[in-house]
């Protein structure tokens, strides 16, 4: 009998021990725990979007910090010097051409929106009324300058070489009747610069920041065909981290697409 009783006992201790375990597990499983990501973002649209799905990312399991910039080059180096997770501010294009001069590792995880590109002025109200030899700002960057380039071309404001579209520099420019000077400026700079120039070729999230309405306030605007949508840039081989993952699928969500439309009108157009 007495032995019995030890061997129930030993059982029960066994019970107890194995509940209290599952127990711990349930609470607080492997997989059930936080993540938390830096993510670099220009602050319009870019870190609105990101704040804009923040919440539910946290009800994902993942803790998002938007970390904001006010340049294009500083969140790339942070990027690829891991003090990032991920960026988001720029398109393929510039990514790739930065990814490509300095050897960095750094890809795509996927397509956002589409900024498109406006001409603005504070001295003119109609691009005919241009005057000659004016002074014309558009981006230093190669990518966003060869854009810059065609958009003008599309305006019929200056003809450049054939064939060589949006990877154009000054050095293509074939025709200029108008004798139209072009100045490259840091395109962060470039709202500030309006009072200096006749003309500025304005990326809308820096209009945006300027509190210009890329719709109402500019001359002229790059076609919502564009192939310019921006993306969330990460070092190759993590786009497939669960994070990541969470993090676009999230930003691709039909409630991302209607926020974009609804506060943007048209200054922001989703590319998903």
């Amino acid at each position: 009998m007495k032995k019995l009783l030890v061997a129930m006992l030993a059982l029960l201790s066994i019970a107890v021990v194995a509940a209290g375990c599952g127990g711990d597990k349930k609470a607080a499983p492997a997989d059930g725990k936080k993540v938390t990501i830096k993510v670099g973002a220009t602050a319009v649209p870019h870190a609105e979007i990101l704040n804009h799905i923040k919440a539910g990312l946290a009800k994902d399991g993942v803790d998002m910090q938007v970390i904001e910039f006010s340049d294009y080059v500083k969140p790339n180096m942070a990027l690829n010097d891991k003090e990032l997770d991920a960026n988001f501010f720029q398109h393929e294009p510039y990514l790739d051409t930065f990814a490509t001069e300095r050897k960095m590792p750094l890809i795509s995880a996927g397509k956002v929106h589409i900024e498109p590109m406006g001409i603005y002025s504070k001295k003119i109200k109609e691009l005919k009324d241009i005057p000659n030899g004016a002074k014309i700002a558009i981006p230093n960057d190669p990518s966003n300058a060869g854009r810059a380039l065609a958009l003008l071309e599309s305006a019929k404001l200056l003809k450049l070489k054939d064939g060589v579209g949006v990877k154009a520099t000054v050095g293509d420019i074939t025709g200029n009747d108008k004798k139209l000077q072009i100045v490259e400026i840091e395109a962060a700079l470039l709202p500030r610069s309006m009072d200096d120039t006749d003309l500025s070729v304005i990326n809308s999230n820096f209009a945006m920041e300027a509190k210009m309405n890329p719709v109402k306030d500019s001359l002229f605007t790059e076609p919502k065909e564009s192939p310019y949508a921006n993306i969330v840039a990460v070092r190759k081989g993590d786009e497939k981290r669960p994070e990541i993952v969470k993090l676009m699928k999230a930003l691709q969500s039909p409630e991302v697409k209607k926020f974009i439309e609804e506060k943007y009108k048209g200054a922001v157009v989703p590319a998903f």
